[in-house]
């Protein structure tokens, strides 16, 4: 297929030749005769190019462009009259149109016109997605939900202040994408941004990461090191998984935010570093407090503003757009290009709960965008989450379709086994005895 197109026109006749005409032309060709019912096709197809009719019986195209542009900007629209009229032709490139033309006269520039705006639409796209890659502070997150945009209210007001922030919530809801727009939309957004997950490293070597360390301090430090506290000076710390932090850790935390003073491991000089602290959890942390794996006055300290995330079951009519964002991202990187996704493709993934929130759901758009055949998106790209049986058959055994699945990540990878492991959610260890086991080293 060379793109997908959408005519709407209420002349039936005519609406059923240019789909015929275009269908030859091998475009994924779908129809409407109402404003209203193209929208909801607009809602469910992923399309490149619309042909509007001027005079719809519920809305006026030239306006129409308008809003269709606002709401999905990489399309491009090719307005369609009876009727020549300058102030309309000019209104409509005005509203974001891409070209106007007179029905009859100008059949014969239709083809050549549509290819054409499907070469504006390849830029459209790869704009969009340059622009989605490289956007920086509260742009990054995405959704209209209320709960969302509440968090997102919060999170711009104390990004103009200098006070500490606790981000909670779920694994997978975005904490850090929230920690690095609070950086962005502050004056320290010149400075460096130093993330660290205090729940990845041992004690010792995330006192290391946190302070710094001078040669010989332990076993293995074989030359200074500058710890993220110092790398942070004038910008933005941010410690995910806070309440991982061996509580000792958190004594000496403790000290520095109090002082912005330090002591590098194996060092007896005080240093000095100027930074904001952001700090986000999964755990709650007055119960750790009961507990007695956290201590009240560091969580005191670090709780100036807290700001909670939702996850993502709470906030499902955001779940479209950011499976759309990921389709976005992860077909630019695979070079795919006349995509088709189904209306039971965006069913299937509301169906679920998103136990992982948003990271799991942009690793089932990855890992469908890998197993989808014929370039189409549907619920059968999505094996974890369909309700479909898979038919009974020796070629659809768990075996060769594990198989199957296996060679397709491994293609997706470019032979990149750690990567492959990751998206399979196995052990690289686990993935070389099924390479192993299946002939397929």
């Amino acid at each position: 297929m060379h793109g997908n197109i959408l005519i709407i026109d209420d002349e039936i006749k005519l609406l059923k030749l240019l789909g015929m005409i275009l269908s030859q032309e091998d475009f994924n060709v779908k129809e409407a005769s109402t404003a209203r019912s193209a929208m909801t096709m607009l809602e469910q197809y992923d399309f490149d190019v619309v042909l509007c009719d001027v005079r719809l019986p519920d809305a006026f195209g030239v306006e129409l462009v308008k809003s269709v542009k606002t709401k999905y900007p990489h399309l491009e629209i090719i307005l369609m009259t009876a009727f020549g009229n300058i102030t309309d032709a000019v209104q409509a490139m005005r509203n974001g149109a891409y070209d106007y033309l007179v029905k009859g006269d100008d059949n014969e520039k239709i083809i050549p016109l549509v290819y054409k705006a499907l070469e504006k639409v390849k830029d459209n796209r790869s704009k969009i997605v340059q622009k989605t890659n490289t956007s920086k502070g509260f742009g990054q997150i995405i959704g209209t939900s209320p709960s969302i945009l509440q968090s997102k209210k919060l999170a711009e007001k104390v990004a103009l202040t200098d006070a500490a922030v606790l981000l909670t919530g779920e694994t997978g809801t975005g904490k850090e994408v929230f920690a690095n727009a609070i950086h962005e939309g502050s004056d320290r957004k010149k400075n460096n941004f130093v993330a660290i997950n205090c729940s990845a490293f041992s004690k010792e070597i995330l006192e290391s990461e946190l302070f710094g360390h001078k040669q010989g301090a332990f076993t293995g430090a074989v030359k200074d090191k500058k710890g993220l506290i110092e790398e942070a000076d004038g910008g933005t710390l941010f410690l995910d998984e806070i309440g991982e932090m061996p509580i000792d850790l958190q004594a000496k935390l403790l000290r520095v935010l109090e002082t912005h003073e330090f002591i590098k491991m194996g060092e007896t000089k005080v240093s000095k570093s100027d930074f904001r602290l952001i700090a986000a959890t999964n755990r709650d942390l007055e119960d750790e407090i009961k507990q007695g794996h956290f201590r009240e006055d560091l969580y005191f300290r670090l709780n100036v503003f807290e700001i909670h995330l939702p996850p993502l079951r709470e906030r499902k009519e955001d779940l479209k757009v950011l499976a759309k964002h990921f389709i976005d991202i992860f077909s630019r990187k695979l070079h795919l290009s006349d995509l088709q996704v189904s209306p039971d493709y965006y069913k299937t993934l509301e169906k679920n709960d998103w136990k992982g929130n948003i990271r799991e759901l942009r690793n089932a758009v990855e890992r469908s965008l890998i197993l989808m055949e014929n370039n189409t998106l549907d619920a059968e790209s999505l094996p974890h989450y369909s309700d479909k049986t898979i038919p009974e058959s020796d070629s659809l055994s768990i075996r060769s379709l594990e198989k199957i699945h296996i060679q397709k990540v491994i293609q997706y990878t470019k032979g990149n086994k750690a990567e492959a492991a990751r998206l399979l959610e196995i052990g690289v260890a686990t993935l070389y005895r099924k390479l192993e086991e299946y002939g397929l080293r």
